[in-house]
């Protein structure tokens, strides 16, 4: 089943219009914490690695999200601009998830290689935000 892309404002309908339907923020935990869709649920798909500096993979990304997700759960995922998102999805959709939506742009758009925004962010499209702390070393540990 292919995975749908949807911008955040068609995936906030759907996601409203869809019952039992969780948005899932992949990006790490600052990120998470300086600002999110309101009701998100954040599994990063990535982390800081202390050794490189750089990102890495999350281990314990798909075992996070097989703890408290059904297959057959209705997921929006989204990240920082849409790639980590459909990394996710292509993880979740080979374990066997069948219900993906990659938010495009994610939370701070997608632009092309001069820049310019080429699908807006979450953040600029006016929808509802957040920033509470992220919940994802309970939902890891629990």
């Amino acid at each position: 089943m292919p995975i749908e892309s949807l911008d955040s404002k068609a995936a906030r309908e759907q996601l409203a219009a869809r019952d039992g339907a969780v948005w899932i923020d992949v990006r790490t935990v600052p990120e998470f914490e300086a600002g999110h869709p309101e009701g998100s649920v954040n599994v990063p798909w990535a982390v800081l690695d202390p050794s490189t500096g750089g990102m890495a993979h999350n281990p314990d990304f798909l075992p996070t999200m097989q703890k408290h997700y059904a297959a057959d759960t209705c997921l929006y995922m989204s990240c920082q601009a849409g790639v980590r998102s459909m990394n996710a999805c292509e993880e979740l959709a080979g374990a066997g998830y069948t219900a993906l939506t990659n938010v495009e742009g994610g939370w701070g758009g997608k632009r092309d290689p001069m820049g310019t925004v080429v699908v807006t962010g979450y953040a600029e499209c006016g929808l509802p935000t957040a920033n509470e702390a992220s919940t994802y070393e309970t939902l890891k540990g629990g």
